[in-house]
């Protein structure tokens, strides 16, 4: 990158593009899916069910660095606003400045790419737990609240399948990436017009 172009001076060797990774990287590394797998690889808190916890006390998430795990719900907020602008970016994927004039769109692989990435983000945010508490936490009664009961229903099943999703939009965002550098290059064909 030019050092005219960055807004960091010349000691920054690598995209600025980089830093929202803090964001979603954050969500994914708080995510209690993530946190399940990491626990027991790096922490062995536990080697696995029905085993003896290896450490003499437990503090649970009350020490640093596993107290930085109470800051999820602010990452799921962040996600969101992510989850925003791909949708609009997948929408706007459909649509071509010079098609809108005749009255269509544009679809090609990449609208379509774009479109699946942000459905599996949505879904994987929908089945979070912290999406669960927001949606149906803290109620004493939810024959008060139906709306929010069945919002609730919806994402607790959203939420058995947290584990599937979290895989399936990694890897689709991973491939979603690829797809747009290879586009973006001009290694790629053009859609149609419809």
């Amino acid at each position: 990158m030019p050092p005219h172009l960055s807004i960091f001076g010349s000691w920054w060797a690598i995209s600025p593009a980089i830093i929202i990774l803090i964001f979603p990287l954050g969500f994914r590394m708080t995510c209690y899916y993530y946190r399940r797998a990491y626990y027991r690889a790096f922490w062995m808190s536990p080697p696995a069910c029905a085993v003896a916890e290896p450490h003499k006390s437990y503090s649970g998430e009350t020490r640093f660095p596993l107290i930085m795990q109470n800051i999820h719900r602010y990452f799921f907020y962040a996600g969101l606003v992510f989850n925003v602008l791909l949708t609009y970016d997948a929408i706007a994927a459909f649509v071509e400045p010079r098609a809108a004039s005749y009255g269509g769109g544009y679809v090609g692989v990449g609208s379509f790419v774009l479109l699946i990435n942000a459905i599996l983000l949505w879904m994987y945010s929908a089945s979070c737990h912290s999406c669960r508490h927001i949606v149906g936490g803290r109620l004493k009664h939810f024959s008060k609240h139906p709306i929010r009961f069945k919002m609730w229903g919806i994402v607790s099943k959203l939420n058995a399948r947290h584990m599937q999703l979290a895989w399936t939009s990694l890897i689709f965002v991973a491939l979603t990436d690829v797809y747009v550098r290879l586009a973006a290059s001009g290694a790629l064909g053009h859609g149609r017009w419809i």
